[in-house]
């Protein structure tokens, strides 16, 4: 598995990006063939709103293609919101394949 971690407009310090790979070890346990992962980190100062922590997942496994995008008030949360949506993802494809 290929993990790239990229950070938009701020620069990630090395806990974050820690922080960021620990949990995508996880990933690995819902779907055995994942080729590469994509996250970027975003600040979203449109109108300084509250929620202008971005977080988004690409996920490439053969022959298909996994996204989700989650903005909240601290990196984290957007990452484990996405990450959970991701998983949910996941879980939908490998059972409508098992089926």
């Amino acid at each position: 598995m290929n993990v790239n971690i990229q950070s938009v407009r701020f620069t990630a310090d090395s806990k974050l990006i820690e922080y960021v790979n620990r949990k995508l070890q996880k990933i690995n346990t819902f779907h055995d063939r994942i080729i590469k992962v994509d996250v970027y980190l975003k600040l979203d100062n449109v109108v300084h709103t509250i929620k202008d922590k971005v977080a988004e997942i690409r996920v490439q496994v053969p022959r298909h293609q996994f996204f989700v995008k989650c903005s909240s008030k601290s990196f984290e949360e957007s990452f484990d919101n996405a990450l959970d949506s991701l998983v949910n993802q996941v879980k939908r494809k490998k059972e409508k394949q098992a089926a």
